[in-house]
């Protein structure tokens, strides 16, 4: 089945997403072109055209949660990845908007505690950055990583509100200050 490569509009730049012919969102990316896309979902094994206003109702979705108008998204996906990775992925999308949890949080709610660089390595393999919301997971001495850059990630929870970032000039690492209230 093709994937439908269609660009969104977000205050944070231009985004890419690849949905199938039913309309399932396989990719969401801030930071990749759509020539990125394409290659990504070859590597998949997928075909990919050109769909401009494929991804209309992605892009509804997104532009309501950028508005503050929507905390979370009901949208058809379809992530291709590993079981491993399917079940990081839901376990993301069961974090609440304005809340965050350390990649350790998850393994334990996984019931894999020992797996926090397990959780990380699929988090960061998330194909559907925001919507499965990847953003939400830190590490406990600061943000950790995102794929789409740690400005994005930040821009993204500042957006939801739950938290400020400081930045430590003598280490070089972003430590989260929790916001009280």
């Amino acid at each position: 089945m093709p994937l439908h490569v269609d660009t969104i509009p977000t205050p944070l730049g231009t985004a890419t997403a690849a949905v199938d012919d039913a309309g399932a969102l396989a990719r969401f990316a801030f930071t990749e072109s759509v020539h990125d896309v394409h290659e990504w979902a070859q590597a998949q094994g997928a075909a990919s055209i050109d769909g401009p206003g494929r991804a209309a109702h992605v892009a509804a979705q997104v532009a309501e949660w950028f508005d503050g108008r929507r905390t979370s998204f009901d949208l058809p996906l379809a992530a291709q990845g590993t079981a491993f990775q399917h079940a990081v992925w839901d376990a993301l999308c069961a974090i609440p908007f304005g809340e965050v949890r350390t990649y350790g949080d998850l393994a334990r709610s996984l019931g894999r505690p020992g797996a926090a660089r397990a959780v990380g390595g699929a988090n960061g393999r998330n194909p559907i950055a925001l919507i499965v919301p990847c953003h939400r997971v830190v590490s406990t001495t600061g943000l950790g990583g995102y794929t789409g850059g740690l400005a994005i990630k930040r821009a993204l929870l500042a957006h939801e509100g739950s938290m400020r970032v400081a930045w430590q000039p003598n280490d070089g690492q972003l430590p989260l200050v929790r916001d009280a209230g």
